[in-house]
């Protein structure tokens, strides 16, 4: 008889979905959203309504392997658990002994967003170690940086008060595409009279189904928020009183967009003069109003800037007041469970370096593979993400993973570019197979989910593989015995007002609790901040256009004048379903205007190369209206070996970094681009 089963999806989704599992004979046959889950609704995205076939798939990673050819090959033989497991230990301690145990980088991010997996006992191990640290910046860094800055904390809006909003603005933000569940929510304030509008260089899904859509230069939305401000304040419209109570600098921000008229705002950012200024009087003047902002927006390398700046307008204009105003950027930080003491970090303090770690941008892991000293690199421990494929810089990262003296270890469900460079191949447990607790970054609901079905072959979950690693390598601490349960009581032991109460036994029961936060949650709306002392924090650098656009280096623009975003696909998860034949030939594409293909004697469905000073790519060309000229989209994760010379977009990205926060610079790249010949 078949049972119906409770899971979360654990993809790097801010929606985090609540999943009804069909089990028959311990085989999962049908996967749906939790109809009684306040978000999920009943339905998932399309890419998770067929995570079966991944689950399933033939190509699946079922057993430890060892490398047998050069890097890069994907030539392996099957070996056994304990052989692995042996020889990584005896790896990593040769390489600490050799070189300091700084010499070992783990490099992980969002492949999980289960805590346990993510973030549990992999930490603990490399602390314990004494491995350099990962900084890991290479999705959000930016406007975490730069809402911090504006707003001290990073609450949102949850999705369920859009319905109350009268206007909503998608800013950097493809709902259809990467935020599915919050579509319905904007729905039904639609429906109730609110207009919505994006604000995009491209023109995607959800702004084909916008009310308007603005075409923004790449790179340009600070200018533009800059913009909005100026005739805000121009007009008079802000909110002088919560202007008054809760924020610090508001002459310094005023004499900082004094300049941006909208005429000067329109050459920055490409938008019409007039509808800058229709926009801000819209904006400012209708209540409540809601700003969907997304990490689109922060990925060029004035983005840390730009989410600073839209973080300070529901500020000045006092939407933060009212049920459906305010704005999402992420919910993560209100979920204040005990992650440090999950982590462990005070086992650095027992390592042999006696102190915390190096840090290593992992942003910048060609210069880590390649140039990093004192020590270099010498072993590299992936999970939870691919490398090879979303890391800039691309040339020099396959380069620095195709090194012989690195000793490489990758924790996979298949096997990716990057575990084709392994010297030994893990098989990971997907979150159908595995206990873990779950944030969302989309909302603010606390899930629990065990597994479901079994693992697969010899599969192992992350928590498993470290907790073996740990007991080879001689490390007696007993927090590396805990339990998955040990682990999640452990980060529920906070006394944070958002939690406190929470207990697994609930989570047991209800499979998901909202935090503590109120309902409605309006989080800032008698202040709240944290920035300066308690209140938003209005003063901010100027805006200065990315090195790479068409206000930029014009050296560089001359050579190379088409500015190249990497919008994230439709159906792709990053790189995760990047074996998908469908992913591949929707993440082979370049999406280009007519009048730049026309003069370089490019049509629809020509192969095209795309270059500039740090590589190439081939791509078929897209010739329609979805971008301005100047502008050309290629659809990110492709997998590297997929393409016909074996490089994706992230060849052509620079290793520059954002503004702020340390973050990848994916959308301020600029390339040309020329028909293949026949």
């Amino acid at each position: 008889m078949p049972l119906v089963k409770h899971s979360v999806c654990a993809l790097d989704c801010p929606d985090a979905c609540s999943v009804l599992v069909t089990v028959e004979d311990g085989r999962a046959t049908r996967l749906r959203g939790n109809p009684d889950h306040p978000v999920t609704r009943g339905f998932l995205c399309a890419k998770v309504a067929r995570y079966l076939e991944r689950e399933y798939s033939p190509e699946r990673l079922l057993h430890p392997l060892r490398r047998t050819g050069k890097k890069g090959e994907g030539q392996f033989a099957r070996i056994s658990w304990d052989e692995a497991l042996d020889q990584i230990a005896t790896r990593l301690r040769a390489a600490g002994e050799e070189f300091g145990p700084e010499a070992v980088l783990p490099y992980s991010y969002a492949g999980t967003m289960g805590y346990l997996n993510g973030q549990g006992m992999d930490r603990r191990f490399f602390h314990r170690f004494g491995a350099s640290r990962l900084d890991r910046t290479i999705c959000s860094a930016a406007g975490v940086a730069g809402q911090t800055l504006a707003m001290g904390v990073r609450y949102s809006t949850p999705p369920e008060q859009f319905r109350d909003a009268k206007l909503i603005l998608a800013w950097g933000a493809n709902i259809l595409g990467t935020n599915v569940h919050l579509w319905p929510f904007i729905v039904e304030a639609r429906r109730n009279g609110a207009r919505f509008y994006t604000i995009d260089p491209r023109l995607n899904r959800t702004g084909r189904l916008s009310d308007k859509h603005f075409f923004v230069n790449p790179g340009s939305d600070a200018a533009l928020a800059f913009g909005l401000m100026h005739v805000i304040f121009a007009e008079g419209l802000e909110d002088a009183d919560y202007i008054a109570r809760h924020t610090d600098g508001i002459d310094e921000l005023r004499a900082r967009v004094a300049s941006y008229t909208p005429e000067a705002t329109e050459r920055l950012t490409g938008i019409p003069r007039h509808e800058i200024a229709a926009l801000a009087r819209e904006y400012a003047t209708t209540r409540p109003a809601a700003i969907r902002l997304n990490y689109g927006i922060q990925r060029s390398e004035r983005g840390g800037l730009a989410a600073a700046a839209v973080s300070l307008l529901p500020v000045i204009t006092g939407q933060w007041r009212y049920a459906g105003g305010g704005m999402q950027l992420s919910t993560s930080q209100a979920f204040r469970l005990n992650v440090p003491q999950l982590a462990r970090e005070d086992l650095q303090l027992r390592s042999p370096l006696g102190r915390p770690a190096r840090v290593v941008n992992m942003s910048q892991l060609a210069e880590a593979l390649l140039d990093l000293e004192h020590p270099p690199v010498k072993a590299l421990v992936v999970y939870n993400s691919n490398p090879a494929a979303i890391a800039p810089d691309q040339n020099r990262v396959l380069q620095g993973l195709a090194r012989e003296d690195l000793f490489t270890v990758v924790l996979e469900q298949f096997l990716t570019d990057t575990a084709r460079h392994a010297d030994i191949v893990l098989p990971a447990t997907t979150f159908l197979e595995h206990t873990d607790l779950y944030f969302a970054y989309g909302h603010y609901y606390l899930q629990l989910a065990r597994p479901v079905v079994p693992a697969p072959g010899e599969a192992r979950p992350n928590v498993e593989v470290f907790r073996q690693l740990a007991r080879r390598m001689g490390f007696d601490d007993p927090c590396f015995a805990d339990t998955e349960d040990d682990m999640i009581r452990t980060l529920l032991a906070s006394e944070h007002p958002f939690v406190r109460g929470i207990t697994l036994e609930q989570l047991e029961r209800e499979h998901s609790v909202r935090l503590r936060v109120g309902e409605p949650f309006l989080p800032f709306a008698e202040g709240g901040f944290e920035a300066s002392g308690g209140r938003a924090n209005l003063r901010l650098p100027d805006y200065e256009p990315p090195v790479e656009s068409r206000l930029g280096d014009a050296a560089l623009r001359t050579r190379f004048p088409l500015e190249m975003i990497s919008p994230k696909n439709d159906d792709s998860m990053n790189s995760t379903f990047g074996n998908r034949p469908d992913t591949d030939m929707q993440t082979a594409v370049l999406e280009m205007h007519a009048a730049d293909a026309a003069p370089r004697g490019i049509a629809d469905g020509d192969l095209v190369r795309a270059f500039n000073q740090r590589g190439a790519t081939v791509f078929t060309a897209k010739v329609n209206g979805s971008l301005q000229p100047g502008v050309v989209a290629a659809p990110a994760v492709r997998w590297p070996s997929r393409s016909q010379h074996g490089r994706s977009a992230n060849a052509l990205v620079a290793p520059r970094l954002t503004d702020m926060g340390g973050g990848p610079v994916f959308y301020s790249c600029l390339v040309q681009v020329e028909k293949c010949g026949d």
